[in-house]
């Protein structure tokens, strides 16, 4: 799967998905987690706020998951309808434990949502 991070240092998630400038891209398994590169979401110039979220999706439209401190409903449902799943983390949460937090998930008895997920992804690959 790939997993984008909302950081502005790149290594913890601490920036709302609206007003991060980047994103953190990782391929995360079960087993690892490989930094793939970063996403620069900078370009602020964006007045209207659908276009703003719509510029955002689009500089992780590569992600299944897209991790952030905060998000908004609408920015939720519209992330949502582009077949990213939006999950929240802790201010300043390191984004090795979101990882692990995920392994663990990924292991054990993962929920239906990160299973259909789990199985759109291997077609990807």
């Amino acid at each position: 799967m790939l997993i984008a991070f909302a950081s502005s240092d790149g290594i913890s998630v601490n920036q709302h998905f609206g007003w991060s400038k980047s994103f953190e891209l990782y391929r995360v398994t079960e087993q690892s987690a490989q930094f793939i590169k970063t996403l620069d979401s900078s370009q602020d110039v964006i007045e209207d706020e659908h276009e703003k979220l719509a510029y955002k999706i689009g500089t992780v439209k590569e992600a299944d998951i897209m991790f952030c401190s905060q998000i908004g409903p609408t920015a939720s449902k519209m992330v949502l309808a582009s077949k990213i799943y939006p999950m929240r983390s802790a201010e300043n949460e390191p984004i090795a434990d979101a990882i692990k937090k995920l392994q663990e998930l990924l292991l054990g008895n993962p929920p239906p949502w990160l299973l259909r997920i789990v199985h759109t992804t291997k077609d990807k690959e």
